[in-house]
């Protein structure tokens, strides 16, 4: 079970939840992901190491995390 996660400064939400097996929740948690990037949120695979930007919904992610681009420079 994946779960697409939006993380904001008040913590994180669950958007969705998916199925690796299951062709219309994978469909609508893709969905979901891209509203979110056109809103503004990147999405990063989560775990371990470096958390490059994904523009593609991976069915088989544990959680995919929607976070807002960092500021400075």
């Amino acid at each position: 079970m994946g779960k697409l996660v939006r993380r904001t400064l008040e913590g994180d939400s669950t958007v969705l939840e998916w199925s690796g097996d299951n062709a219309d929740s994978v469909r609508a948690a893709a969905e979901a992901m891209r509203r979110e990037v056109q809103a503004g949120y990147v999405a990063v695979v989560g775990g371990e190491g470096r958390h490059e930007p994904i523009d593609d919904l991976p069915a088989d992610a544990d959680v995919v995390i929607l976070t807002m681009p960092m500021g400075g420079g």
